[in-house]
């Protein structure tokens, strides 16, 4: 993620390609990567976590410094298409191993540790990331793929014993679309979303926003590292306490949040206090969603069907995420130049600020289902 975090910038700066062919990229990576995802977490209900893990983790090692070889849209495509396919494993099929793992009364407080020690590490990796960016991108490409390698290392060594596995009698291609046949869990997606685009949003299109305004890459990492920060201090005792409340009843108050923060990088003038400010609100909502969601999608699932539903959340996650910056990009050059960013902003967060409505209101019927 500390990668991930300046490619926008490598791309449309060093490469010297456009925003929005650089958002059309990342939207293919994660397309790619969500599409396949119901597959792969369909596949492990079957065959087990462990066999899909390892390879997954290898071949992101090897794939991910190749985006320094990019020099046009073609080799982003490339590059972007290799990146979804190896990547698709990866969240479904470990948050479902997660989840076997823990107790149903304590999914949130393991997702919230597993979130807090990404955050730990992206809090350690963005803020020093952004300043080796400015000197050249070739470290951080090298040390992300070290990173992978240690991933895969540390799956090999700690998964060798057998693992708990609620496996499912039906077959791989019925589990796999057996969530998008679920109407409730449609309604759930369908107003949860929000939360991956403003992911996307905070970790694309805003760096991109503070570059143009005339930001360093230093100053937004170190924005971004805060935000990293905060969630690692205040997630895990924030889930231990909404535990009891269930996942469904504060993801309207999260949404809200989320709105407040991007309505502050669309009215505050001065961009490096709005990208502090909103950055820093945004923190506060990415507590509860972070862990709260893929609970409820959880609470949500079938038995035999935990990785299948973590699946059918990861594509629709995704696409959400890697939407933002082809969205921001579109939404910033098609409306006229009052446009901007400042009405990109707004948008979104109009649209954030009703899902919080929709969420709030949905709450008891989500609990419900998934007590039943």
């Amino acid at each position: 993620m500390s990668l991930v975090t300046f490619l926008g910038i490598y791309f449309v700066r060093r490469a010297g390609i456009d925003i929005a062919t650089v958002g059309a990229a990342f939207l293919c990576e994660h397309g790619l990567r969500g599409a396949l995802a119901p597959m792969f977490g369909a596949l492990s209900d079957r065959i087990g976590r462990r066999a899909l893990l390892l390879p997954a983790a290898l071949a992101t090692a090897a794939i991910l410094p190749c985006f320094l070889l990019v020099t046009g849209p073609a080799g982003l495509f490339a590059w972007s298409i290799a990146m979804g396919v190896a990547g698709a494993v990866n969240i479904p099929v470990s948050n479902a191993l997660l989840l076997d793992l823990a107790p149903v009364e304590r999914r949130q407080s393991v997702l919230a540790l597993n979130y807090t020690l990404m955050s730990v590490a992206y809090t350690l990796g963005v803020s020093p990331a952004g300043y080796v960016a400015e000197k050249g991108y070739d470290l951080l490409a090298y040390s992300s793929s070290i990173g992978f390698l240690l991933v895969a290392a540390l799956y090999a060594l700690a998964l060798r014993k057998p693992l708990p596995l609620e496996k499912s009698a039906s077959g791989v291609m019925r589990n796999m679309v057996s969530a998008f046949r679920d109407r409730t869990f449609l309604l759930f997606a369908l107003m949860a979303f929000v939360f991956p685009l403003s992911m996307g949003m905070v970790v694309a299109a805003a760096p991109v926003f503070g570059a143009e305004s005339g930001l360093g890459e230093g100053y937004i990492g170190l924005v971004l590292g805060g935000n990293s920060l905060i969630v690692a201090v205040l997630a895990i005792p924030a889930a231990t306490r909404m535990e009891a409340l269930g996942p469904f009843r504060l993801l309207g108050g999260a949404a809200a949040l989320v709105a407040a923060a991007l309505f502050s990088y669309a009215l505050i003038p001065d961009v490096a206090a709005a990208l502090l400010v909103g950055t820093v609100v945004f923190s506060f909502g990415e507590i509860v969603f972070s862990s709260a969601v893929p609970a409820a999608v959880a609470g949500l699932a079938p038995a035999g069907r935990r990785g299948a539903y973590q699946g059918g959340w990861a594509l629709v996650a995704s696409f959400s995420m890697g939407s933002a910056l082809v969205l921001s990009g579109w939404l910033k050059n098609n409306f006229g130049p009052d446009f901007g960013w400042q009405g990109t902003w707004l948008v979104y967060a109009l649209l954030v600020a009703v899902a919080a409505a929709a969420l709030f209101f949905a709450r008891n019927g989500f609990r419900t289902r998934a007590l039943r």
